[in-house]
């Protein structure tokens, strides 16, 4: 199955930035049976290359002059083949990394509650799938409820939430389960691009495979060829498509589009 994909990320500023750098994850990975057939990047200022400890590739932007705009256009195809749902081991860190908690994902006595209630019975999988479907049920799906700031406890309090919150919550839940659990970032494809948008999932670790389990908690289902990785990380903050910082620039008004559609072609 091919995945083609276009993403555009436009920033205008109200007053001149004199400085920008931003931290761009948007190369999708090249890991078990995904791989790109072809992948390109406009975006204005200069981009510095490199692969961060999660075997993410990175670019980082830097635009020195003063600017009011910015235009972020990534677009290309990606293949699938095979079980999508189940990543090896790739070399990268331990996943030891993925078990300890972090700002974003530190359990609270509620959500240790719901660890212990659901990872029980049947095999990891079963017991993986039984968590996802009580944080599913916990945090209802709800579009422009959170910010990226919002901590895996204040969502769960909350109770709703949307893709990116859900899974900071299942982090949290496996990890306080004793198993190493990744974020994962990237993009949910369809058949004719109506309901393509950026995505996150779950990466649970399987000892016994020695691989990683994709789940999605927003559709409680397993990560499919039509989902597209784009970065892993301890949470959002290690694997957030675009993040920077800027100097100036006053209020800025930020514009996002997703086209990604999926196709039988080989």
């Amino acid at each position: 199955m091919q995945l083609r994909i276009h993403h555009r990320t436009r920033y205008h500023y109200e007053e001149p930035v004199k400085y920008t750098a931003q931290m761009l994850r948007l190369t999708p990975r090249r890991e078990g049976s995904q791989s790109i057939l072809s992948w390109s990047m406009k975006a204005p200022g200069r981009r510095t290359e490199q692969v961060d400890a999660h075997g993410n590739v990175t670019h980082l932007l830097t635009l020195e002059e003063p600017h009011r705009d910015i235009e972020i256009d990534v677009r290309g195809v990606v293949e699938m083949n095979g079980d999508e749902e189940f990543v090896r081991f790739d070399g990268t860190l331990s996943p030891l990394a993925y078990l300890a908690p972090t700002p974003l994902t530190v359990a609270s006595p509620q959500m240790l509650e719901l660890a212990r209630s659901h990872f029980t019975g049947g095999t990891l999988r079963e017991r993986l799938y039984h968590l996802a479907s009580g944080v599913h049920n916990a945090v209802r799906y709800t579009s422009g409820t959170t910010s990226v700031e919002d901590s895996a406890a204040v969502v769960f309090e909350r109770g709703q939430g949307v893709c990116q919150d859900q899974a900071h919550v299942f982090v949290a839940c496996c990890r306080a389960a004793g198993i190493p659990a990744r974020y994962v970032s990237g993009y949910l494809c369809s058949v004719d691009g109506t309901d393509s948008a950026s995505h996150a999932w779950v990466d649970a670790w399987l000892e016994d495979a020695q691989g990683w389990l994709g789940i999605d908690v927003t559709h409680l289902g397993p990560r499919g060829a039509k989902h597209c990785r784009l970065a892993v990380g301890r949470d959002y903050l290690d694997a957030a498509p675009v993040r920077g910082v800027r100097r100036g620039g006053g209020q800025e008004v930020m514009d996002v589009s997703v086209a990604a559609t999926s196709s039988g072609e080989q």
